[in-house]
């Protein structure tokens, strides 16, 4: 996930492993001190993460002043003198110095280890918010840009009368054309809807809940998960509703009552308080839309993806459930027949049907069962430092760089690392990252990416680069238990990485095109398209050791793992559908039950219904994150990523340096400067297709030949 508007990063505590077997060495790589590259940091990266809540007020407080007189300035140009330098320029440069001094501002309320630094932070983003609306209302500003593009727009460079296309475009749906009166009721609507999606997701960072467990009610799950455990005076253990406590437990426990109570739970976070958020946004967005002449929030959303407009997305949708669902339902009928054998060895009764606490469960049966991957085994061999290590050089070879991990450096956290990033062949420095891999109270609770500083052009002509940090929320190791990742937080960690390289590689004039800002549906397609190293044997084996002795993966357990890829896949698809069709539901009504919207679609889609009491989107946080009426982008970008990887990097070499080159070039470097499907086409040579998605769902048995004319 990429979290719009700030790049998404998480906190780590500091690992301690004991075997010299898991240390990291970079292949091609170094480590070099934050000394060394003082110059260098001073120069482009300036970032602070040690500000107190009173320095963040204050500096919120200058940022505000500083953006607003660069605004005034283009407000106040004469009109008869209106030019690129005093308009466009002038805008450019203040766009990239915001979006860098903010996100020392509101960043920290993801990641900070102190509750009033994270309480300030959130209040920065508001007040950050409230003025992003006043900057986008800006009349005066919107009318010289008008001017300009009358006047010059044919003599700029591509890139420039892109960005000021893309200005002007943003202004007419900021409602700029329209009168006084509806301006300031839009400019009123959108802060308000600013201001609650921040609390919607405060509330969940904040949300700490637990449940306690005797070890008979944990009876099926592995010893390195129970060994992670805290545990109460009495004896009991400490479970909360983080990731790396809820999955594996919802996949293992035999105890159905176990699971129910935390499934219960864990879609029933901040219910109350965020469904009431998500209800009042959906009306706010749908009055929103209406004022601005749109049919719906989803249509408002879409005009600017690849989409365009709800009824492609419908459509989509549609024509992917018609192919998924005789395989979903064959799955719905096996995962039945699992429980009912389960039921009849335990000795307990069968009620015949399946709810949303025994999917988990049985779906990892299936792959036990079905695909005979022993999940107790693989993950022995994914420990995280081993994975790291082999992520970063696999990311190194296929895309030309090397990176080099910063000593003493400044972090939020003493377990954060921070990269500096280098092009192989230059020496260059591209960009810097940060790794903050592990839970912790207050942190953000998913894997995302956060872009922290855009890669653009200064006002002198040297170039900034970008910054990104990646937040994940894998199992801490203890004293006695190294971190051992699940197969599919080794695909969570490619994934997330993919975005932090489509931040850095990006080479764009503006901070408005850098990077990820891309449309919303052409966003996961990097990432998603990396994802495929993770099935790949020639990739699994260098980021993979047995955590005591080094040991490769056996290839039976390797072979097995691969095959697996196709478990569930109807399912797990249906429920993309079914999150994607609620979303679109929820963004076409004026008003909605968000609890009955989903609850409908996942009995009808899914087959199965939604537990009583429970509102899952209350704590679905993407639709208070950037991805409103756009949650379909997920299934769209996949067809794209599968679509590059099938028919470039594994007909040609999927650690071919040669097609990573490539793809760097065209791809990443090109950031949101090119639409999504000229990029596509650049790559793939051809208008691209659906086939090599439907082979990666075991949908198809072979990639239609393909004509590269």
């Amino acid at each position: 996930m990429f979290i719009f508007g700030i790049s998404v990063a998480r906190a780590v505590r500091r690992v301690i492993i004991s075997s010299s077997k898991l240390k990291m060495t970079l292949q091609n790589g170094s480590i070099i001190s934050a000394h060394s590259c003082s110059s260098t940091v001073d120069k482009n990266h300036s970032l602070r993460w040690d500000l107190s809540p009173e320095e963040i007020r204050h500096q919120t407080q200058k940022l505000i002043q500083r953006i607003q007189q660069a605004f005034d300035s283009v407000g106040s140009v004469d009109i008869g003198k209106v030019c690129f330098e005093n308009t466009l320029q002038v805008i450019a440069d203040a766009k990239a110095d915001y979006a860098a001094s903010r996100h020392m501002l509101d960043f920290p309320q993801y990641v900070s280890p102190c509750k009033e630094v994270r309480l300030a932070s959130t209040e920065a983003e508001k007040r950050l918010s409230d003025f992003d609306v006043e900057m986008s209302m800006r009349a005066d500003v919107f009318q010289r840009l008008i001017v300009l593009q009358e006047k010059q727009s044919s003599g700029l460079m591509p890139e420039s009368e892109r960005f000021l296309g893309r200005l002007i475009k943003l202004g007419k749906r900021n409602g700029l054309h329209l009168s006084k009166d509806i301006q300031e009721e839009i400019k009123s609507i959108s802060k308000k809807i600013s201001e609650l999606s921040i609390d919607f997701n405060q509330n969940l960072n904040e949300e700490n809940t637990v449940l306690l467990f005797s070890q008979e009610e944990l009876v099926g799950l592995a010893e390195s998960y129970v060994n992670g455990l805290e545990k109460t005076e009495d004896g009991r253990y400490i479970v909360t509703l983080a990731y790396p406590h809820y999955f594996p437990l919802m996949k293992r426990c035999h105890v159905s009552e176990t699971r129910r109570k935390m499934e219960m739970a864990f879609h029933s976070r901040c219910k109350d308080v965020n469904t009431a958020i998500l209800e009042q946004l959906i009306e706010l967005r749908a009055r929103l839309a209406k004022l601005l002449g749109y049919s719906s929030h989803a249509n408002y959303m879409l005009e600017m993806t690849m989409a365009k407009n709800s009824e492609n997305v419908a459509r989509f949708l549609d024509e992917l459930y018609t192919r998924l669902r005789p395989v979903g339902e064959q799955e719905r009928h096996d995962l039945l027949s699992l429980k009912h054998a389960d039921c009849e060895r335990r000795g307990l009764a069968f009620d015949e049907q399946l709810h949303a606490w025994d999917m988990p469960y049985y779906m990892n049966q299936v792959e036990r069962v079905k695909f005979a991957v022993d999940k107790d085994k693989l993950i022995e061999y994914f420990p995280l430092e081993v994975v790291t290590e082999g992520l970063l050089n696999i990311y190194q070879d296929l895309l030309g760089l090397e990176f080099q991990q910063v000593e003493n450096a400044h972090v939020w956290h003493d377990s954060v690392k921070l990269y500096s990033v280098l092009d192989s062949v230059t020496g260059d420095e591209i960009g810097q990252f940060y790794l903050d891999l592990h839970p912790r109270e207050g942190k953000y609770g998913h894997a995302a990416c956060f872009g922290l500083q855009p890669g653009c052009l200064r006002p002198d002509g040297n170039r900034r680069i970008p910054v990104a940090a990646m937040v994940s929320n894998f199992t801490k190791p203890t004293r006695n238990w190294p971190s051992l990742l699940q197969h599919h937080e080794v695909e969570t960690f490619f994934h997330e990485f993919g975005h932090v390289m489509h931040e850095l590689c990006s080479r764009t004039r503006y901070a408005e095109f850098s990077g990820t800002q891309v449309e919303t549906d052409f966003v996961e397609v990097p990432s998603q398209m990396l994802e495929n190293w993770v099935w790949e044997k020639e990739p699994l084996r260098r980021m993979s050791r047995h955590y005591k002795d080094g040991s490769p993966i056996p290839d039976g357990l390797l072979d097995k793992l691969i095959a697996s890829r196709v478990a569930n896949t109807g399912l797990m698809n249906l429920r993309q559908i079914v999150l994607s069709k609620a979303d679109q539901t929820l963004h076409t009504k004026d008003r909605a039950d968000t609890a009955a919207e989903f609850a409908k679609h996942s009995k009808d889609i899914l087959g199965i219904p939604a537990t009583p009491g429970t509102n899952m989107t209350a704590s679905f946080s993407h639709l208070a994150g950037g991805y409103d009426g756009q949650y379909y982008s997920y299934l769209w970008s996949e067809v794209y990523s599968m679509d590059i990887f099938f028919t470039r990097f594994k007909k040609e070499g999927i650690l071919n340096p040669k097609v990573g080159r490539e793809y760097r070039r065209v791809v990443l470097e090109t950031g949101g400067s090119v639409d999504g499907m000229d990029m596509l086409k650049a790559f793939l040579g051809r208008e691209p297709c659906q086939d090599a998605f439907f082979q990666c769902k075991g949908l198809a048995q072979t990639i239609t030949e393909q004509n590269s004319h």
